[in-house]
């Protein structure tokens, strides 16, 4: 009979664990593992904003005893009530409880429609395994991105210390150009101030005699070969005038020539007695010292213009370690419908239509990236003006990837463009992925 009795107690406290094991499993459904501590069975439940203390036997009954309605996390009883899709295999996640038995599955794991006509499958696995598929393809973007990123800023590295060496080679040439010019200066005041005195030296009888020893057949004119034959240029030895030289000399009334004398800085005549063609030759040096300077110039104006527009662009803040530097001078294309549209960091945006049109969408701002990460985000402001007033602006976000592209181009509002533009440079190191249940 003991023996009996006893078996009797078994079942009987077998059957009551089955039924407490029920109860228990369907109090907390709808319930993250985080938040299992508030569940535990006993007396009375404390909703979690601590507003109510309940009978435990009134959680997940279907009807909404706590504000924030933490008692039915399983039902829809409550209208700010969450229900949580525990998905193994995929990512977790909350629904508004007002979606449990709704007829309508939303957890992937079927587990919002434990009481309703609706025959939902466990998807959780399969979609578990596409998502883990395109993680770990942007994972590998993202290591061949980051070892990509690494020889741009490399690459970076150099192009920087060879522009700042650029720049100090035309430093030093401006001043070397700078101490040309000022002699090229002195030399062409010193030939005209020579050219005037001796111009005023001279009367109207002297250039007659001039003019008669040069015209060696006395036909009353003057030849290019008469000039050539009684004039040569001097400078580290005697040599024949050029043509041009000698026309220079004919076409004394007009200083518009520009024959090419070399580093010729003295001029005389072939005997004593053409030293009264000195007018002519200081006339001659005068125009061969005004080329000079002209030159010298344009070189130092040169120069200089190069010298400010490589300052400007080291002036530009192309990251941390000018891993952004190579894109100076690059330009990036993209068609979208009939427009062609134009990236061209740090310097512009451009978009240009089918019948050739092109118009600026903006000029290079500023970065304009999150706390975390400034490089993430360009801005090309005072653009084109809008035809509804205002100028026309782009905001270019940036994104990791293996090559370097613009990859889209949209206009939310009038005038105001966004493009996504895929580059390597853009990929930053992730410490922790966010995870995806694989368990079965």
């Amino acid at each position: 009979a003991r023996t009996l009795l006893s078996a009797m107690h078994f079942q009987i406290l077998f059957l009551t664990v089955l039924w407490c094991g029920f109860v228990d499993s369907r109090k907390i459904r709808g319930i993250s593992s985080s938040y299992k501590r508030f569940y535990r069975e006993r007396k009375s439940f404390l909703c979690i904003d601590g507003s109510k203390i309940i009978p435990f036997e009134q959680v997940n009954d279907d009807y909404c005893d706590c504000q924030d309605g933490s008692d039915e996390p399983g039902t829809s009883a409550c209208p700010r009530g969450r229900f949580y899709c525990t998905n193994l295999g995929f990512r977790p996640h909350y629904i508004p409880s007002s979606r449990v038995n709704d007829g309508i599955c939303d957890c992937c794991d079927a587990s919002d429609e434990y009481n309703s006509h609706a025959h939902c499958q466990n998807t959780c696995w399969n979609l578990g395994q596409r998502e883990r598929a395109y993680v770990e393809g942007q994972m590998r973007t993202l290591d061949e991105g980051l070892r990509l990123k690494q020889q741009l800023i490399e690459e970076g590295i150099l192009l920087w210390r060879e522009k700042q060496a650029q720049l100090r080679e035309l430093q030093q040439a401006a001043e070397d150009l700078q101490i040309k010019l000022e002699e090229h200066r002195r030399r062409k005041h010193e030939a005209d101030r020579l050219r005037e005195q001796t111009l005023k030296a001279l009367d109207n009888s002297t250039v007659s005699s001039i003019f008669q020893l040069l015209d060696r057949n006395k036909d009353g004119s003057i030849t290019v070969d008469e000039v050539q034959a009684r004039v040569a240029l001097v400078h580290d030895e005697e040599r024949i005038l050029s043509e041009d030289e000698a026309v220079v000399i004919l076409d004394i009334t007009s200083y518009t020539r520009s024959p090419l004398f070399g580093s010729t800085q003295l001029l005389r005549c072939n005997n004593s007695a053409l030293l009264f063609l000195l007018p002519f030759c200081f006339c001659l040096a005068v125009e061969m010292e005004t080329t000079n300077l002209k030159k010298a110039e344009e070189a130092y104006e040169t120069v200089n213009m190069e010298m400010s527009d490589l300052q400007k662009k080291l002036a530009t803040d192309y990251g941390t370690d000018w891993e952004f530097l190579f894109l100076n001078s690059q330009c990036y294309k993209l068609k979208v419908y009939e427009y062609t549209y134009t990236l061209c960091p740090f310097n512009q945006v451009t978009q240009k239509n089918t019948a050739g049109t092109e118009v600026s969408l903006g000029k290079w701002g500023m970065w304009a990236g999150t706390p975390k990460n400034q490089y993430s985000q360009m801005v090309y402001e005072n653009g084109e003006p809008c035809w509804q007033g205002g100028s026309r602006s782009t905001t270019v976000r940036l994104t990791c990837g293996t090559e370097t592209a613009l990859r889209s181009v949209k206009e939310p509002s009038k005038c105001q463009y966004i493009m996504d533009f895929q580059t390597p440079v853009a990929c930053q190191p992730v410490l922790k992925q966010r995870g995806i249940h694989s368990e079965l």
